[in-house]
């Protein structure tokens, strides 16, 4: 076990969390609704990265989301911070070390469909992964051929569909495409991304999911829509803009993820 994972095993107690959430932009939130919360900085935790990016906390909360435990990861490291996109894998390596089987991603991203407008939620069902970088890229042992078949697990799809109804929450869903960012996408980009199929674009979430799989850990992930693609509605694109949306759709899919994680068939 990693050193990160012995001092949580410790502070965690009793507690024994299988959900493991990442939580991006315009979610940060959803750890007020955490009842008992253990808050710790991942600069206190060895191994884990921390953001430079503003909107982006940097800290494990672990408590009961309703009666259900879990550990929230509030922020994330990307790709274009540092060129890494093994960034994440000490503290995905950690959930799975603690007893996590589930991990629950989020992110912001551009709608590539004039019907998913910037406060919508899109379920993500399947991704392009058009940065081209890997997190398994140097791993040594034959672990690193993983499976993407099935990346994103069929029943936590039907869950978050169920859970959006219970809500009463409009949950569209679509194929997201990686770009390794940090630059937003051109209309030339945006439009060849149309193209080839997929739905929204966004600069994170793609190497969790292959080091959540390397893991063997079930996957699902959404995405708050905070603005068009480039060139769908003649405006420059901006970082505030996606701060600023974020919050909004960040309410509704905060809604579903309460929902899903409550109708838990196995609750702890």
């Amino acid at each position: 076990m990693s050193a990160a994972a012995d001092i949580l095993t410790e502070k965690l107690g009793e507690l024994k969390p299988r959900y493991g959430i990442v939580l991006g932009s315009g979610l940060g939130s959803l750890v007020d609704e955490v009842k008992d919360a253990l808050r710790i900085p991942y600069a206190d935790l060895p191994g884990f990265p921390v953001s430079a990016v503003s909107g982006h906390a940097g800290t494990l909360v672990a408590g009961k989301l309703g009666d259900v435990p879990v550990i929230m990861l509030s922020g994330r490291v990307h790709y274009y911070e540092k060129g890494d996109a093994n960034a994440m894998r000490v503290p995905i390596e950690t959930l799975k070390a603690l007893g996590v089987d589930t991990l629950i991603l989020t992110n912001s991203a551009g709608s590539l469909r004039e019907e998913m407008p910037p406060g919508s939620v899109m379920q993500i069902t399947d991704h392009i992964n058009y940065s081209g970088m890997n997190p398994l890229i140097g791993e040594e042992s034959d672990r690193r051929f993983v499976g993407m078949t099935s990346a994103y697990d069929s029943d936590l799809i039907m869950r978050m569909r169920k859970a959006a109804e219970k809500a009463e929450i409009k949950l569209s869903h679509g194929v997201y495409m990686w770009f390794s960012g940090p630059s937003f996408e051109t209309p030339a980009e945006i439009r060849m991304a149309r193209i080839m199929g997929a739905d929204a674009v966004g600069m994170s979430t793609v190497p969790e999911v292959i080091l959540a799989r390397l893991f063997g850990l079930r996957v699902a992930a959404a995405s708050v829509i905070t603005n068009y693609g480039a060139g769908m509605t003649g405006g420059e694109l901006s970082h505030e803009e996606t701060k600023d949306m974020a919050p909004v759709g960040g309410a509704r899919l905060a809604a579903i993820l309460k929902e899903m994680i409550a109708d838990d068939g196995d609750p702890q």
